[in-house]
This record gives C-alpha cells, structure tokens and sequence, in this order.
C-alpha cells in the first residue's frame, strides 16, 4: 500500500493532464484485473469477470487528477497563472511548484513580498490568485520560449511518512483511494467472484466529475461505490464536520447515496468488526458518486471516505490503516453483493 501510495502520489498529473498518473495506475492494476485500458478522456479502466454467466457488474471509482496551476501569461519573466480545481490563494505565497513545461519540469516559486516592504494594512490582507506570479528564474524571452500559456504546474512536495503510521505529501486526494481500489483488487484476485468488478480510476474530479460521468456510462454498472476522501479532525476543525484518523472508514448517508448500499456497508463494517463513521450528506457529496448516479437510467450508488487532514495542501496526511480499513470493508461489499438478508 504504501509504495503504490508513494508512487502514485509522486506523479505529477493535475487535472486535465493525468496521464503520467494513469500510466502508473494501469501498470499497478493490469495483473491483477482481466483487461485494463486508458479511454479519450484520460479515465483508467479496468475489468475483472466473473466466470458465473449473467452476473451483475460492480463499479469501484477513485479519481486520478490532484488540484494544480496553468500558465495564463507572462510579465517580465514572471508566470501568471489561474487554478485547476479548488486552490486555497490564502497558502499560495513562498510556495514551490513544479512547472510541466514541453522541454521538461521547471522549478519555480510563487512570488511573496516581505513584511519589510508592506504597511500594516496589507500585511492583513489574504491576496488573491490574480496578484500573484511564479518566478521561474527566467527572462520575458526565455520564459515565453520555455513556459508557453496552458503550460501545467502541481505543487513541489515529497510524499513520505509522518510518524508510525501516516504518509504526507500532495495530491493523496484521490490517490490514496485509487492505491486502495487497487489493493482491493490485489485482495480479491484469486477470490472465486459472483459478480463482475469494474475499475474507474477518473480524470478530471477536481474540476467537475467529468471522468466520472464518461467512465460510468461506458461500464453501466448496476452499482458503484466512489471511494474518495473526507476532511480528517484538527484542532481548529469544527468536530461535527471531521472525522479522526485511525478512526476507520467514513460511510456517506444522503441523497446521493442508496440507501440500502449504505446500510449494507455499514452492517457488513459492523460484522467484521471494522472501523467506521456515517457521514451524512444533505445534498451533492462532492464525490464522483454525483455523476455516476445519475449515469443511464441510474445507478445504485455508495460512497466511502477516508479521512484526510489539510486537504488541497502540499501537506496532505492520512493514516494507512484507515486505508486498511477501506480495503477490508470494500473487498467484503465486493465478496457479498447479492447477499443480502
């Protein structure tokens, strides 16, 4: 789990431009499914068949893409640049990012003046993303003919443990949860399946669902489950809102949920004496499950989280055994759909 995390999250692939990340992951996933393909919208996909005739096909979805820069222009050798996916501005100065330029990765650092030269006013105030520029070290020339517009950037930060048992780094939203569907289906490989299991591992999350909606109309499953992440407890989080690390897996509860599958997961955590939370969701989860329910005619649809802290960070950490602890309780979803009292 861990070097697949390590790998995946060391990928430099923000959304739109995953193709590194999907290469990876088509690697870790093709011994152990039956076909394996990377479809026009950048999506991973894969298919492990059941050998009894007619049987129903499962969906396991975790999304690809991690939050990221592009180039919008130039100012004196400077970058502007606007984001891919939910940037926070406020973290934005001093920060080191990676430039995917043609010619190969650029560093680069997000520009910040010094409290020397600030009054105490502006001292107070959060910039935002438009007053801000990547300095790259370059001239107006030389950064016009190395870092064109539309140029990608992701940000520079290692992926690695922190303590005993967590991992830190970027872009472990979603690619934490893509190595825990592919360890589901390590788990799973020589299991005597009844059912079909279908792999989605979905471009473009962060900036709208989009993999999600082609990936779940191209496999029409007759249930998914997105398995994605959820806001881990700090400090200085509201407590009703977060979930603890090493707390086990987050199950969704709301409309974007079927009911039954999330009763199903939650007695099926309960019997195996697996951690877990109900995460209760008024309306859009915020997951690849908004878009996968509503593929074709609908899908019955689950959601499972795992808890993250200081998500849409360079600082992303996680626990691994909640990531076990998603594994176990998927791979028994998996091993006893159909079987339901």
């Amino acid at each position: 789990m861990r070097q697949a995390l390590e790998r995946l999250c060391t990928c430099t692939a923000p959304s739109g431009f995953e193709s590194p990340a999907a290469d990876a992951a088509a690697e870790l996933l093709r011994p152990l499914v039956d076909e394996v393909s990377i479809d026009r919208m950048g999506n991973v996909l894969g298919v492990r068949r059941s050998r009894t005739p007619n049987a129903p096909k499962l969906l396991l979805d975790a999304h690809l893409d991690e939050i990221g820069l592009i180039v919008t222009g130039h100012e004196k050798g400077f970058l502007r640049f606007a984001s891919l996916g939910g940037v926070d501005a406020r973290m934005l100065p001093a920060l080191e990012v990676t430039l995917l330029a043609p010619e190969g990765p650029l560093p680069g650092v997000i520009d910040v003046l010094p409290p020397h030269v600030l009054s105490p006013k502006d001292q107070e105030k959060h910039l935002a993303e438009d007053k801000l520029l990547i300095d790259v070290g370059l001239s107006q020339e030389e950064a016009q003919r190395r870092v064109p517009p539309g140029t990608p950037a992701v940000f520079a930060a290692p992926c690695g443990m922190l303590g005993e048992h967590r991992l830190c780094g970027k872009a472990l939203d979603d690619r934490s949860c893509a190595a825990i569907v592919i360890q589901v289906m390590e788990q799973l490989r020589d299991e005597p399946l009844e059912v079909n299991v279908a792999v989605l591992l979905a471009a473009q999350e962060e900036v709208g669902c989009r993999g999600a909606v082609t990936g779940a109309y191209a496999v029409d499953p007759e249930a998914a489950i997105a398995v994605d992440v959820t806001h881990g407890s700090t400090p200085d989080a509201p407590a009703h809102k977060t979930f603890p690390l090493n707390g086990g897996a987050a199950i969704g509860v709301g409309p974007n949920m079927t009911r039954r599958i999330s009763d199903r997961l939650a007695g099926l955590a309960r019997e195996r004496e697996i951690p877990f939370s109900l995460e209760a969701m008024g309306g859009h989860s915020g997951t690849d499950a908004w878009a996968i329910q509503t593929s074709r005619e609908g899908v019955a649809t689950g959601v499972v989280s795992l808890p993250l802290k200081h998500m849409h960070t360079p600082v992303e950490v996680m626990d691994l055994r909640d990531a076990q602890a998603l594994v176990r309780l998927l791979c028994a979803w998996v091993e006893t759909y159909g079987k339901e009292d």
